[in-house]
């Protein structure tokens, strides 16, 4: 897979990438450690796929460039398919393209990552809790926190999208 550097010298001209502000994981080592190692505790027991669902809607949500560019391609790796991971973005017109399973956990996402919109509602909750077991739906509030927290460092820092490749670290 090209980068879009190598796209944009193929073909045509795309704007400069842009500078990233910080190396954070550079200069916090133990924070970065810590947030691979909760990473990691999240995701156990949770479906791959769902798994990236969740972090691609999330990333959207937030707007994370970094994370979305690293969870879409995480997600082909791990046989999503493009349909499913372009109709992310508008799921509550495109149902149909997943199980009640995922929709409740999508649902759940947008719930916890937009709490400016309040508390999460107990119906989006209760959604939630009838499609996962409660360790499951434990893990997937985690992935949820985590994957904020992992915007949020992609955002602050402007991390650059585009050079990600599956099974590289963070």
């Amino acid at each position: 897979m090209s980068t879009a550097q190598d796209i944009a010298q193929d073909t045509v001209e795309y704007a400069p990438e842009h500078a990233p502000r910080l190396n954070w994981a550079e200069h916090s080592p133990e924070v970065y450690k810590a947030m691979i190692r909760l990473d990691t505790a999240a995701r156990q027991g949770l479906d791959p796929k769902l798994y990236e669902l969740v972090k691609i809607r999330a990333s959207q949500v937030n707007h994370c460039a970094f994370c979305l560019d690293m969870h879409t391609k995480d997600a082909l790796a791990a046989g999503e398919s493009v349909e499913r991971i372009v109709q992310l973005g508008a799921w509550e017109e495109s149902r149909h393209f997943y199980t009640e399973k995922e929709l409740a956990a999508i649902e759940l996402t947008e719930a916890i990552t937009v709490l400016t919109d309040g508390f999460v509602p107990d119906e989006v909750y209760e959604r939630a809790a009838r499609h996962f077991e409660e360790g499951e739906l434990a893990q997937l509030i985690a992935a949820i926190t985590v994957i904020n927290a992992w915007n949020r460092f992609g955002v602050t820092t402007r991390m650059v999208p585009g050079h990600y490749r599956p099974g590289q670290h963070k």
